[in-house]
């Protein structure tokens, strides 16, 4: 059912501009590239594999927003490993669990929710509270693990 959703958050994206990179070759057209990112299910209990699976695209392996996506966004995603740094030395966990449950009002999301994994995320354990909560906590801590000393 997750593998049926994805085209449509794609397709969303990409309407909203999310996705495209343009080159204007006329007044009234324009090129556009799309990069498709292929979705499977994770383990709620291993933050390492979601974030592989749903961050590492656009922030990159390491964290830093150089992911293989990012030259495609309108704007750079956020390096991961200066949270702590950028808010005074302390991890923001309640502020990363934020974003990860409703999103962020960030340019290269488009909305106030991450265009692809954001709903995603909120979908994969609706029935089950308890693992969206775990999910969310599992991959905050792996992002904390990331910070830089």
């Amino acid at each position: 059912m997750l593998r049926n959703l994805f085209p449509t958050f794609i397709a969303a994206a990409l309407a909203a501009g999310v996705f495209t990179a343009g080159a204007a070759h006329a007044a009234d057209q324009s090129v556009k590239k799309t990069v498709t990112v292929p979705m499977t299910k994770t383990s709620p209990v291993s933050g390492k594999q979601m974030y592989a699976s749903y961050c590492a695209s656009c922030h990159g392996v390491s964290g830093k927003g150089d992911g293989p996506v990012a030259a495609s966004l309108k704007a750079r995603p956020a390096d991961l490993t200066v949270l702590s740094r950028n808010n005074g030395g302390k991890y923001p966990s309640s502020h990363v669990a934020t974003v990860l449950q409703l999103g962020a009002d960030v340019p290269s999301h488009g909305t106030s929710t991450m265009p692809v994994w954001g709903p995603l995320l909120g979908k994969m354990d609706r029935a089950n509270p308890e693992q969206r909560a775990l999910r969310v906590a599992n991959l905050s801590h792996y992002v904390e693990t990331m910070q830089a000393k």
